[in-house]
């Protein structure tokens, strides 16, 4: 394997030995990189002596580590022209040919070219970082603690790699710099975006709660590294000048995928869609146990807010009990409705978050509920009120049908993200992702919404009554 991956950093260093060489990528990086932690610097001095005032120079400390990952991100953002045009700026320029025509296999040179790109992001934000550091210490300012420190460098180097590893399948996929330049906005605004719920997180002090994020965007990173290496094909890559947005091409692949050889609906729900669950299986399984995480963690957040707080009687659960049965009357339509809507649209969210993440953030969604489901029979628990009696009566007569919903339909996002990353010789991306898109429409048409609908109808009509006859 060592000898294989050796064409890869050969190609690596005469990128990276080129893109040093050129005074026009090589000045804006290095002015925009040194000039931004002296402004940053200037900020938190700014900070630190306007909170003092106040007796708040908490914040400043809050505010010093901030800027600190602000720093970092900005000359990764900056220099992420360079891996946007590594593929299609050098098809533009007519200088990849004499490359693509190699004796290197595809995933040589594509993990060459990623390499390549990494190198400028990663050195101008830590360049960035030092010069910012170096500035707070002939301020006198605080310096973050070390293992803070460790962490921000963590997260800044996960967040280039991601980055980088994004645009480098953009610009393997685009057909102009142009267009590599316009997707790159899906790159840089959901990390933007991240970095200001990072800064909630460091404003609060809970900064165990970044490792979590470096390990999802750990995740994301492996996942967009294996879809460049699944899906770059050098043949295509010279044989594409343009996209055109076919929207008849489009609907075609997902009709095509959506029936399959069904001619009549009684022939695909007894042969198409059974066959596309099956598909399912191992990606269930991995929902299955995401969910039972899920409620171990949600169980462990008891301590954060005392059960205390929630004492109850059983005398107070009848009277909701009653209540709810009365606002709820034996086969009212609307109630059923609203809840049946309700997990519908979570699962809506789910799709669209999974399709920007490979599957990853598909699942967070329904593992939240399932968290709020554990940290309720945790706080039950600590009432006096049996656990049983609680899941008896408001979880499991409809959660029977519920949770296997939730779980197939989790299943058909991670799945989709799994495809992604596989390799498809014979298929483009934009196929095996309309296909994959077709089958997650297949399981939720045929089979979860009529089962979250069944369960909508227990919820409302049944459920309330049973916790009734428990809780009396």
């Amino acid at each position: 394997m060592l000898v294989n991956i050796r064409p890869a950093f050969v190609i690596a260093r005469r990128e990276v030995r080129d893109q040093l060489r050129d005074w026009r990528i090589i000045f804006p990086v290095l002015g925009l990189t040194i000039f931004f932690p002296f402004l940053m610097n200037i900020t938190a001095k700014m900070a630190e002596n306007f909170v003092s005032q106040y007796g708040a120079s908490i914040i400043a400390d809050r505010m010093i580590p901030f800027l600190l990952m602000i720093v970092g991100f900005f000359p990764i953002s900056v220099s992420l022209v360079i891996a946007l045009e590594t593929f299609v700026g050098e098809k533009e320029r007519g200088s990849i040919e004499p490359l693509l025509n190699t004796p290197l296999k595809d995933w040589q040179l594509y993990l060459g070219k990623l390499l390549a790109a990494i190198v400028p992001p990663l050195l101008s934000s830590f360049l960035g970082m030092a010069v910012y550091i170096l500035g707070l210490r002939l301020q006198h300012l605080n310096l973050p603690e070390l293992p803070l420190l460790f962490q921000i460098f963590t997260i800044t180097i996960v967040q280039a790699v991601l980055m980088v590893s994004g645009a480098v399948v953009v610009s393997s996929q685009a057909t102009s710099v142009r267009a590599a330049n316009l997707l790159a906005s899906f790159i840089i605004i959901p990390i933007a975006l991240l970095i200001q719920a990072e800064s909630v997180v460091m404003f609060w002090g809970n900064y165990q709660t970044l490792w979590l994020v470096v390990f999802g965007l750990l995740i994301l990173t492996i996942l967009f590294i294996r879809v460049g290496l699944a899906h770059f094909q050098r043949e295509e890559l010279l044989g594409r000048e343009i996209d055109v947005l076919n929207f008849r091409w489009g609907w075609s692949v997902f009709k095509r995928s959506f029936l399959g050889d069904a001619r009549n609906i009684k022939v695909w729900y007894l042969r198409v869609l059974p066959g596309t669950i099956q598909k399912m299986g191992k990606p269930a399984v991995v929902m299955a146990i995401l969910l039972g995480i899920a409620v171990y963690l949600g169980t462990l957040q008891v301590n954060t807010l005392p059960p205390q707080i929630f004492k109850t009687n059983r005398g107070l659960i009848d009277s909701n009990l009653q209540d709810l049965i009365h606002a709820w009357p034996l086969f009212s339509i609307a109630p059923v409705l609203a809840i049946w809507w309700q997990n519908v649209r979570v699962l809506l969210l789910s799709l669209v978050l999974g399709l920007f993440s490979f599957g990853v953030l598909g699942v967070m969604p329904s593992m939240a509920t399932f968290a709020i489901l554990g940290y309720l029979t945790s706080m039950f628990a600590g009432t006096g009120i049996p656990v049983s009696h609680y899941l008896l009566g408001f979880i499991v007569p409809h959660g029977l049908v519920e949770i296997p919903a939730v779980i197939l339909a989790g299943a058909a996002v991670i799945r989709m993200g799994a495809i992604l990353a596989t390799p498809t010789p014979n298929r483009t991306i934009a196929e095996v992702w309309i296909a994959c898109l077709a089958d997650w429409f297949k399981v939720m048409l045929g089979a979860v919404i009529p089962m979250l609908l069944v369960a909508a109808a227990i919820e409302a009509w049944i459920t309330p009554r049973i916790a009734l006859l428990l809780f009396r």
